[in-house]
């Protein structure tokens, strides 16, 4: 579904971030990326998504090169992205940041990554961390894209919601049949994942 070539990134033009990275993605799977602050996990993420550009290399989406597709018709329509600061608009409820990405009803998928009727009508700066992490998600499950990418879904949670969530992304890889790619400094949430990749020296392996 969703794979690289030889990709490459320096942020400035001599060291490199990524090395030569060629890997694919399939669809029904989840996906996660382990490896240490600053190693450019978030990095390889940005470039899967159409967020920024490789220094060399390609990035095929159904074996079509996405520069020559168009980044933004990539990041339209291709992938939807979970951001560990959640990047909802904070000025809307749940429901109507969720209405942004699709055109059927929010709430049934707010209900089903666990919000109340009433929290899915309130301003989402009075929900808490894990409620807005919710919300997050809703609005990329909501989504038409494929390719489902989050960057430390589980960072800011507890133990308990972390655990929640990543059982949500879980079964939107198996039983929505997307294509979950997540990075991560949770072995607890890497052991839940199907294939485990690791970001080390700007090369990765599993």
């Amino acid at each position: 579904m969703i794979e690289t070539s030889n990709i490459t990134y320096s942020y400035d033009g001599k060291k490199p971030v990524l090395k030569n990275i060629s890997v694919q993605f399939e669809m029904g799977k989840m996906y996660a990326i382990l490896g240490p602050s600053g190693c450019g996990k978030t990095t390889l993420l940005s470039l899967l998504g159409g967020l920024d550009s490789p220094s060399g290399g390609k990035i095929l989406f159904d074996e079509q090169d996405i520069e020559a597709l168009g980044l933004a018709v990539h990041r339209r329509k291709n992938v939807a992205f979970i951001f560990q600061n959640y990047n909802l608009i904070d000025y809307l409820t749940p429901r109507e940041n969720v209405a942004l990405t699709s055109k059927l009803s929010s709430w049934p998928i707010l209900e089903r990554v666990g919000l109340t009727e009433e929290e899915s009508r309130r301003n989402v700066l009075k929900l808490s961390g894990g409620q807005q992490q919710r919300v997050a998600i809703a609005r990329a499950l909501a989504s038409d894209a494929n390719v489902i990418l989050a960057d430390e879904p589980t960072g800011n949670l507890d133990e308990h919601t972390a655990a929640e969530i990543t059982s949500i992304l879980k079964e939107c890889a198996h039983q929505m049949n997307r294509c979950v790619i997540i990075v991560t400094h949770s072995g607890e949430l890497a052991k839940q994942a199907d294939v485990v990749f690791r970001l080390k020296n700007g090369e990765l392996a599993q």
